[in-house]
Formats: C-alpha cells, structure tokens, sequence
C-alpha cells in the first residue's frame, strides 16, 4: 500500500500571503495590482505576518480594525509608533482582500472557516461628501498653487508635476488609478485624443478629448519630458515605475488645515496653498473634502458647462448608469451664463486668468 497522503502544514499569513500574491498578481489589471499591493503590504502583513492563519480569529481581526482607525502603526504584529487613522472605506477594502486571501486557505483546506468574511467585522462607512470644484476661480486657484509647488520643489521633487497631474483629472476625468497607469502611448497629442485603456467594465476603457487648456498641459509637459519613451509613465516616479495614489493625496493634494487638542495645524500641498490664495484675495474658499474624485466630478460638470449632451459626457466619463451623469447635469444647470462661459474659456485655454471672478467690493 502506498503511504498516505500527509495534510499541508499551516502557514503563517505572511508565507501563504506571499504565494496567493505570486499566483494572482498577473491576472489582475494594472491599477488593481497597486491596490492590492498597497493593502497587503502597508495594512495587513505588518499586523499578520507572524501569525499561523488558523490564529486569525474574529478577535484578532477586530483588534486590526481597532489598531486602523487609533492610527497605530504595526511591525511584526508589534505597536512601534501613531500616524494618521484609515478611513472606514479603506479599512473595509483591506478586509474584503484578507477575505479573498483566507478563503483560498479554505479551499486549500488549510483552515476551517474564514473569520474576514464575517459581516460583522464590515465597518460603517458614512456617505461620502459629494464634492467638486464649482467655479473657474476655484479651478485655477489650484492649478496656480500646484504650478507654484512645482517651481519651488527641490530637485528630488521635480519629477512630480502636480499642475499636469490636475489638469488632466479636471479636463480629461480619469479615476486617479488612471492616471497613475497612463503612458505616453496613450496621450495623441496630435489627433486630440487620450485613450484610457485600464478600466473594470467596457465603458470605461475610452476615448476623452483633449480640449485647450490640457493640450496646453500636455505639450509643456512632453516638452520636459522630450527622452520619455511611449511606454513611459506619463506621472512616473524618480526611478522611471509607476506612482502610487497615496504619493497623489499627499504630495500634490495634500492635507487640510486641522484643529487638534485646539491647536490649529497648518494644511500643506496644493489645496492648502490654493486657500491662502482665495483668502488673501478675498475669495470663498475650496469646498471641503476635495479627493481625486472630486476633480473627476469637476470634469462632469465642465462637460455640460461647454454645452454637451449626457450621452457624451457618460461616453467621456466611461460611465454605464445615467443617474450620475443626470444628477451632475441637474446641478451644473444652476449656473448662470456669465459662469458658464468663464467655464468654457477655462477648459478651451482662452485666457484663464480673466476668467477668476472678481474679488466682492468692500463697503465702508
């Protein structure tokens, strides 16, 4: 008789993690590797690594989601240090790929039963902020403070063209996972075109027009970039590889100002720098909660300011559903003439400086 078959020793989370990573990886789009990279690496081995799977209970997991939303930071399962908490969405997506991951070790029969799973663990997410950009003076307040951080970076900063990387989400729309993959290959300078060709459904592998304002982005920036080749990221990072979204929020964004044990702290990057701008000029400033999103949706709402119908804004958006598209186009409709028309001198490149409001007249 031959022997029997020998049941597969546990693993610990780092070991298995690493081999579901090599195994998954190629078939995953571009943009979601990143992603998944990102959870895996900076939020779920540093507390997981050292532990057996089967030692991932439903406790040790509510005590990972704790530790996310206190701001600790992990090493070897160990608290070493405080940073910024994660949002509940961002804790739940690293849950939902702990999930994916822990009932492969189902299958593989190396664990009973898949605790990430458990619905209970999900946390709350409140709706989000449906911001944007709302106005050409706001628009070019933060395209005017992005170009003046690029001007003043040191060198080892120079790379990152924050006024470009803007200007392409608030005149072409792209999800921000888009622009981290996009590559001169894409960019069709001379037919007017930007192919964006990572996207989860059909509509969203699409054609968006390069209007004025972002030919002239582009051509300034392919001019700095002259030795780039077309495989080349077009927003890549010192080494030439691809940029991350958390490197967008935190070097082009940035934070907001914050009050904390009341003290006021200074916001940092472009959205802070756009709001000194507003203010000293005596200008309302940036709505709150401005995301790479937000400039996206900005991009819907300049799509109807030039006067195009919804099914072209959803071709441009790569959008399925027509609520969305609807519901911007309900909003973007309030606006008067005088708004509209400083909107489309703005995308189309004609003079954007005289399309800032005024500061109002003080009265004595």
């Amino acid at each position: 008789m031959g022997e029997v078959p020998q049941p597969e020793s546990v693993p610990t989370f780092g070991e298995f993690g690493l081999e579901w990573w090599t195994l998954t990886k190629d078939q995953l789009a571009e943009s979601t590797q990143a992603d998944y990279w990102w959870r895996l690496t900076v939020h779920l081995a540093p507390y997981l690594n050292e532990l057996r799977l089967d030692a991932i209970t439903f406790a040790t997991i509510e005590r990972y989601i704790a530790g996310k939303r206190a701001g600790v930071i992990y090493d070897k399962g160990k608290e070493i240090g405080k940073g910024e908490s994660l949002s509940a969405r961002s804790i739940n997506m690293t849950l939902t790929l702990l999930g994916a991951i822990l009932e492969r070790a189902v299958k593989r029969k190396l664990i009973d039963h898949n605790s990430a799973r458990d619905r209970d663990l999900r946390v709350r997410e409140r709706a989000p902020a449906r911001s944007y950009l709302d106005g050409a003076g706001q628009i070019t307040a933060l395209l005017d403070a992005a170009g003046e951080l690029d001007r003043k970076a040191p060198k080892d900063r120079r790379h990152i063209e924050r006024r470009a990387m803007i200007a392409v989400l608030v005149f072409a729309g792209l999800r921000i996972g888009e622009l981290c993959a996009l590559r001169w290959r894409d960019v069709d300078l001379a037919g007017g075109w930007l192919a964006v060709g990572e996207a989860k459904t059909d509509a969203g592998r699409r054609k968006v027009k390069i209007r004025g304002a972002l030919r002239d982005e582009l051509l300034a920036l392919r001019g700095r970039h002259q030795d780039a080749a077309q495989a080349s990221y077009v927003f890549a990072t010192r080494s030439g590889g691809r940029m991350s979204p958390d490197n967008f929020r935190s070097r082009v964004l940035g934070r907001p100002a914050s009050v904390k044990d009341g003290q006021e702290k200074p916001g940092s990057g472009a959205l802070a720098r756009a709001n000194a701008r507003l203010e000293a000029e005596g200008l309302p400033p940036l709505p709150g909660g401005i995301t790479p999103h937000s400039l996206r949706r900005t991009f819907c709402s300049l799509l109807y300011a030039l006067g195009e119908d919804p099914g072209t804004v959803m071709d441009e958006m790569g959008h399925t559903d027509p609520e969305l598209a609807l519901r911007v186009y309900r909003q973007a409709m309030r606006r008067g003439e005088h708004e509209k028309a400083q909107l489309r001198a703005l995308v189309e490149g004609e003079s954007i400086e005289a399309s800032r409001p005024e500061a109002p007249v003080k009265r004595a």
